[in-house]
């Protein structure tokens, strides 16, 4: 299996530069760094009418030595690097790559060249240093984590709801299924049961009881002895509906 990371380091980079070598690369000139070199040979810059076309070439290069003449940037001999005041033969001074990037995300922020800076690092602004980037990073884990709660409670509550609509057609279902009846023909029903009772609790013009049933009690007695063992057919259920019956055939 391979495990070769082909991240773990860039080809731009070095563990020491020279000030030319520094300032091609700054420029992004890579590609011609063994033309640049050659012309400048053991200078410190080409010269001025060297490389016109890159006037940036020779100002970066003046910039790092600058900063090592007045104390801002760390110099070197061949890599290692020296004392302050210390001297050193251009052609061999040099400066290690981690000062160099020090000096360079201090007094020039808005420059990250790819040679000193990954990809993470040239995409953050420049405002933004190690302890905000962390404390983004945290916020932002912090963040992912609410929004995985609040996702897992909106799958609950929608599978919740799912569940409870499932009820209720169900139960919508078996109320179809019962045939309850609307509220127009539960009038229709106690009316009906109201106008026979009317009939048999009453008489004829002539003063004839017209049947045998001389009270409510007794018209529930006879039910309740004849079909006491259908559903809803019981002493307590025939007096209330009987009540609402004539309730309603008087209202009407």
């Amino acid at each position: 299996m391979n495990t070769y990371d082909a991240k773990s380091c860039s080809a731009l980079e070095k563990p020491y530069y020279k000030p030319i070598e520094a300032a091609l690369r700054w420029c992004n000139l890579i590609q011609h760094e063994a033309v640049i070199l050659l012309t400048t040979g053991d200078e410190l810059f080409p010269s001025i009418s060297a490389f016109p076309q890159w006037p940036c070439l020779r100002a970066n290069a003046e910039k790092v030595y600058d900063a090592i003449l007045n104390g801002e940037l760390a110099g070197g001999r061949d890599g290692r690097t020296v004392s302050a005041g210390d001297h050193v033969k251009k052609e061999r001074l040099t400066i290690r790559h981690t000062d160099l990037k020090v000096w360079m995300s201090k007094h020039y922020p808005d420059q990250k060249p790819a040679f000193l800076f990954d990809d993470v690092e040239r995409t953050t602004h420049s405002a933004i240093n190690a302890d905000s980037f962390r404390a983004l990073q945290a916020d932002r884990d912090a963040a992912r984590a609410e929004l995985a709660q609040a996702t897992k409670w909106a799958h609950e509550t929608v599978q919740k709801l799912s569940e409870l609509q499932g009820e209720r057609d169900s139960l919508a279902a078996m109320v179809e299924k019962m045939k309850v009846p609307s509220l127009r023909a539960e009038t229709t029903y106690l009316n009906i049961i109201g106008g026979l009772l009317g009939l048999m609790l009453g008489k004829s013009p002539a003063g004839k009881s017209q049947s045998v049933f001389e009270n409510q009690s007794m018209v529930i007695a006879a039910m309740l002895a004849h079909h006491g063992h259908l559903a809803g057919v019981s002493d307590t259920t025939l007096q209330n509906k009987f009540a609402e019956a004539n309730r309603s055939i008087k209202a009407t």
